[in-house]
């Protein structure tokens, strides 16, 4: 397999044909079909056909589809890695589940990276399964968010920050003036981001406890997208209580109070021990637990998540 080869696979898999992916590429149909034949050929597997649907993939293609952004990921920070390396950088890759990412990264990456001019962070977003294998395969440095319940003995696990998940709706939906059961609840739409996707993290967890059936469940790309939907008085949504505090003060939100109860999460940073340890990594893992990170996570600094340079992972489902 070439780079090459990969890039045309994930453009199909992206844009959904391959005239498309050729277009988006700049070279011809025939190039990009040229390429898949060759992966077809070497892998022993038709990857995927053409349906009145659109494209139907086999195992083995989706499989590829999340291998490829993968190596390819992997390829361009090789590269970036190289070159801040000759220009005397530090370099640190922290995966993080969504949940963190999205609400407490930005404040606590922006104050640690700001602390050493010659550092540069890199966060990419994973799903708290995929954590073990990040950091045994050296993808990642260090690890942030819930702690999956098996983990090789060559992580360290460091719990830092205990928050709540509360149940929110818009100013003006019906629910804001009940006390609506976990019954009624089961019975609404509810506007998700990621972090619901998968078993482990309290989000998921709430919404098992709740017994929510997954036709109930709108699945967002981000957290703040299904927030504002739910302003709108779209649906209900889980958040951190923290996050969404002022929009319960100013009035944009009700939070349910009992008898919903809220749930209890706490987020961990993991990296490797010994031989595999990375400096910089040790030194996160150690600074999440001062006040200063507290602080940072819990209000922010103002920074985007846009400052960092995520990896991507495609993930696809049925």
């Amino acid at each position: 397999m070439t780079p090459t080869q990969l890039r045309a696979f994930t453009a199909i898999v992206r844009l959904g044909s391959v005239k498309k992916a050729a277009a988006d590429l700049g070279v011809s149909e025939a190039a990009v079909s040229a390429h898949v034949g060759q992966l077809r050929r070497e892998l022993g597997d038709r990857l995927f056909t053409p349906t009145a649907a659109g494209l139907a993939f086999t195992p083995g293609g989706l499989r590829l589809a999340s291998r490829s952004a993968e190596l390819l990921g992997l390829q361009d920070r090789t590269v970036l890695e190289v070159s801040r390396a000759g220009r005397g950088r530090r370099f640190l890759r922290v995966a993080a589940s969504s949940l963190f990412a999205e609400y407490a990264a930005p404040g606590l990456l922006e104050l640690f990276a700001g602390r050493a001019k010659d550092l540069d962070v890199e966060l990419g977003v994973c799903s708290p399964h995929e954590f073990g294998e990040m950091l045994l395969t050296r993808a990642a440095d260090v690890a942030i968010g819930p702690q999956p319940p098996a983990l090789d003995e060559a992580i360290c696990r460091q719990p830092f920050l205990n928050f709540q998940v509360a149940v929110v709706v818009g100013a003006q939906h019906p629910l804001g003036e009940l006390r609506p059961g976990p019954g009624r609840l089961r019975e609404q739409t509810w506007l998700l981001g990621p972090s619901a996707i998968g078993a482990i993290g309290v989000v998921p967890g709430l919404l098992r406890r709740l017994r929510v059936p997954e036709q109930q469940q709108q699945i967002f790309q981000s957290h703040a997208a299904a927030l504002e939907e739910v302003k709108r008085g779209k649906g209900v949504t889980l958040a951190p209580a923290f996050a969404v505090g002022q929009d319960i003060a100013r009035g944009d939100l009700v939070r349910l109070g009992p008898p919903v109860t809220p749930g209890n999460g706490t987020w961990a940073a993991m990296s490797l021990t010994g031989a595999g340890s990375v400096p910089e990594a040790a030194e996160l893992t150690r600074f999440v637990s001062t006040p200063r990170a507290a602080q940072a996570m819990l209000r922010g600094t103002g920074v985007t998540a846009g400052r960092f340079r995520p990896s991507i992972h495609v993930t696809l489902w049925s």
